[in-house]
């Protein structure tokens, strides 16, 4: 080494004797996946039981606060600190996409100028554990002396939060699930459990349906299975139709020219069949003489059909339903295109 040079050691090299000892003793690698394992079940284990403790708390006071919520020309502005607020969050996000207008505003900053968010029809709910965290004790007056309903989602009913709310939702934990019974895990699991639990009630009462559901989801694979209906994607395609009569040569060519590996066979206007790919290798098979052949003779009759309004997801659903790649887009009798499995798979619907 080059004098002046500064000495340094690699991270890799100071941990590369662990992941010898993990890689080549057996007996340390067994123990650690067993170690892996049962603190996940353990986990698990801990959390399903917390769920399980939360059914009491659906009681009349659970009852009374949702329909207090249901009833306030409102809405809801949720608050917590710690691990709380990021529940409070995910509260917030479904409560909105189920038709309850819902802020979220954090404990800490609360007090620093985010109060004034606060209108006087708007109902607060305030998450925190314990209920007595310094936060909560600053803010909790503030918001009493606002006039506001309060609504504690806490652990303790015994708590400061409790004791000063309306309405107080229990989520009572025996202990965290992380080995040390401090991180919060089996807490903040109830904490979002009642909250989904508080937004699916509110979305019953106000009789919200999958149409509301897709006018706050446009976006995303959820939106486009909510809202995207076959007459928003046949017409990007071309309207492969050939007559009963017409040769095999003149089927080919339009199947060829409009890309879709098939065509409609029409009498006149009326939807007779459809030749597909399929039909005409299936064909080559059979009659290796095909000068003679029309439309009529090579067409699978009675195709599957859809109206244009249908939604997509129905579509697909046909499709796989019935090992096909392609449905007959028809109003009544008349023949409009072709759905295929292409414009679903450009959707994200597959």
């Amino acid at each position: 080494m080059a004098e002046g040079q500064p000495f340094c050691i690699s991270p890799n090299h100071l941990l590369t004797p662990f992941f010898q000892k993990a890689t080549k003793n057996k007996e340390f690698v067994d123990i650690s996946e067993e170690l892996v394992r049962q603190t996940a079940l353990r986990t698990l284990e801990i959390e399903r039981a917390a769920l399980e403790v939360l059914r009491d708390s659906v009681d009349e006071h659970f009852v009374a606060c949702i329909l207090g919520i249901y009833r306030s020309p409102g809405r809801v502005i949720v608050t917590g600190i710690g691990k709380s607020a990021l529940i409070a969050q995910k509260i917030v996000a479904t409560f909105n996409s189920t038709g309850t207008p819902a802020v979220f505003m954090h404990a800490a900053d609360a007090i620093h100028g985010d109060l004034g968010m606060i209108q006087p029809e708007d109902v607060v709910l305030c998450l925190s554990k314990s209920g007595e965290t310094p936060e909560i004790k600053v803010l909790v007056p503030l918001l009493q002396r606002l006039g506001n309903p309060l609504i504690a989602m806490v652990g303790r009913r015994d708590s400061f939060l409790a004791q000063q709310a309306r309405y107080a939702l229990l989520t009572p934990i025996e202990q965290e699930a992380d080995p040390n019974n401090l991180a919060p895990t089996a807490s903040t699991t109830s904490q979002l459990a009642l909250g989904d639990a508080m937004a699916t009630a509110l979305l019953a009462l106000r009789g919200f349906t999958a149409g509301d559901f897709a006018q706050f989801h446009p976006g995303g694979m959820l939106g486009k299975q909510l809202y995207l209906r076959v007459s928003d994607l046949y017409p990007q395609n071309e309207r492969p139709a050939v007559q009963l009569s017409d040769d095999l040569p003149r089927t080919i060519l339009e199947m060829t020219a409009k890309r879709l590996g098939c065509t409609v066979v029409l009498d006149d206007e009326r939807v007779a069949g459809i030749v597909t790919d399929g039909d005409l290798r299936r064909m080559l098979e059979k009659k290796p003489d095909l000068t003679q052949l029309r439309a009529a003779d090579i067409m699978s009759p009675a195709p599957k059909t859809i109206p244009p309004a249908a939604m997509a997801m129905e579509a697909l659903s046909i499709m796989q339903r019935h090992s096909i790649t392609q449905l007959v887009v028809v109003d009544g009798q008349r023949y409009l295109g072709i759905i295929h499995l292409h414009n679903l798979i450009r959707e994200g619907l597959v």
